[in-house]
């Protein structure tokens, strides 16, 4: 069994999901999973690993880090982050 120490609790997930890029309803393809996306970037920050080093439950590390990259230049990580 996987630790969920870096997961999102459920109540967290709610209160975000529906302000992030690819859910259902919003332009574009919906994205496949944001939570498990969410809970990638979240575990590699609070752990401090490469991301090379993202447990294979997450996906492909290559795909995570692109999508992060293109979140943050499109400024998805900023706008949730601003309070």
């Amino acid at each position: 069994m996987t630790s969920r120490r870096y997961a999102l609790r459920d109540d967290q997930w709610e209160r975000i999901k529906h302000l992030l890029p690819g859910r259902a309803g919003s332009v574009g393809h919906p994205a496949k999973d944001n939570r498990l996306f969410v809970e990638a970037v979240l575990y590699r920050y609070r752990s401090g690993i490469p991301w090379r080093d993202l447990p294979e439950r997450f996906g492909d590390f290559r795909a995570v880090h692109l999508r992060h990259t293109r979140w943050a230049k499109s400024g998805v990580w900023q706008q949730q982050f601003s309070f």
